[in-house]
């Protein structure tokens, strides 16, 4: 039987393995980010109505295809799940430029790669947390996550300038198949994982096939915390994503930036997220996780507001980049302390229904976020809307867990200046 010491080595090697998968098809993501609109403006020539709807089937279809494999993966082993996840993803994306290639691509084609990418997303991102909560103590937990954190916000202010050079370079779909390997190289990396899954639990009997469904939003909408966590995540993410469209209006119609000045406002302030993450821990330390979630709950909301008054020319653009620095450094403390909490808070024969419910509660609200935004720039102007998305965020900050945080003394994640193995990860 291996010693105590050998475990946590071999947990901290199959959590870089893990790592590892993570970080190669966070960067293939971030460099296909945008890629499926970008083939069909230029290789199939859609109207932006059609842009929109891609974008929309791909999010609201593929989360209402997940919704009821939820029961089904929480009842499984979660590696194999991820790896098929990752699979299929390989499959969809590497279809693009093939058809490309042959000259049968179609629109229908792309509609469907979108829903089957989205509805793996979310299986994959279910199963992978459940997975992690049984790979990481719980004292490593925030680290962990931050981990992850980091790795995204390093790929989302890298990955699109190189996404697009390579565009140039080699044509409109090589993207996507860039996107597509690092799937497939993710799973050989999940494969890679020798620590033994701890037993799904069992299933329930006669529960009722309805009931087992919506167990995940049951169990969000009973738990004190997660509760309101939950609305303060949809009302934030649905402001933020009616931004995101029409900030690129303002700023390449309304004030003229040129593309490079517009890449730089996108790319440049994820560094801010970048710094977020790594303070979540040292920060965490000192004021408690329960007080940094609430706090920088409260820092992420005011900065879209801003921006409904930015100027132009270089004043705009520092203002640009300020305000979302400000925001995506707020979020990138926030973002592993809430995954950490919502990982401690959540039973773990609901972790995969709890993590699919919200999943898929943010694919419709962020959709339903963007065209509501696009609506009110049509009818009071982008300046308008843009306005409105703000204050959407801001009105998120009251429904923190303000109520059920004061009555509760356990604190999820860091415990102290080491982790539960006595070793950082």
């Amino acid at each position: 039987m291996a010693s105590p010491d050998e475990q946590s080595t071999d947990a901290r090697r199959d959590f870089g393995r893990l790592w590892g998968a993570y970080a190669v098809s966070a960067a293939g993501s971030s460099i296909g980010s945008g890629a499926l609109p970008l083939v069909a403006v230029v290789a199939l020539d859609v109207s932006a109505s059609r842009v929109s709807l891609l974008a929309a089937l791909s999010a609201i279809v593929g989360a209402a295809v997940t919704l009821p494999l939820g029961v089904r993966i929480e009842h499984r082993r979660k590696r194999p799940v991820m790896i098929a996840a990752d699979l299929l993803r390989f499959a969809a994306l590497i279809s693009v430029p093939v058809a490309a290639a042959l000259g049968v691509l179609t629109f229908v084609q792309l509609c469907l790669v979108g829903i089957v990418q989205a509805a793996a997303a979310i299986a994959f991102g279910a199963a992978s947390t459940a997975h992690l909560k049984g790979l990481v103590a719980p004292g490593d937990r925030l680290r962990a996550v931050a981990r992850f954190e980091s790795t995204d916000w390093i790929g989302m202010s890298a990955g699109p300038p190189v996404g697009g050079l390579l565009v140039g370079l080699f044509g409109t779909t090589f993207s996507l198949a860039v996107d597509a390997v690092s799937f497939l190289l993710s799973a050989l990396g999940v494969r890679r994982i020798r620590h033994r899954e701890p037993e799904p639990p069992p299933r329930a009997a006669a529960t009722g096939r309805v009931r087992e469904l919506l167990a995940g939003w049951r169990y969000i909408v009973r738990h004190p915390g997660l509760r309101p966590l939950f609305w303060n995540a949809m009302l934030f993410g649905g402001g933020v994503m009616m931004s995101s469209p029409l900030l690129a209006v303002l700023m390449l119609r309304e004030l003229h930036f040129t593309p490079w000045q517009y890449g730089l406002s996108l790319g440049l302030p994820c560094l801010g997220g970048v710094l977020g993450s790594r303070l979540t821990a040292p920060v965490t330390r000192r004021l408690g996780a329960h007080r940094v979630l609430l706090l920088f709950g409260v820092l992420r909301t005011p900065w879209l507001v801003l921006l409904a008054w930015v100027p132009s020319g270089p004043a705009g653009l520092a203002v640009l980049v300020a305000a979302d620095t400000c925001l995506l450094t707020a979020a990138g403390v926030f973002n592993p302390s809430f995954a950490a909490y919502r990982m401690s808070a959540t039973d773990d024969r609901l972790m995969v229904r709890v993590v699919t419910a919200w999943s898929v509660g943010a694919k419709t609200a962020q959709p339903l976020g963007m065209a509501i935004g696009g609506v009110v720039a049509a009818l009071a102007g982008v300046r308008t809307a843009v306005l409105l998305a703000g204050v959407l965020c801001l009105a998120s900050a009251p429904l923190l867990p303000w109520r059920a945080f004061r009555s509760r003394a356990p604190e999820p994640g860091l415990k102290g200046r080491r982790s539960a193995s006595g070793r950082p990860w």
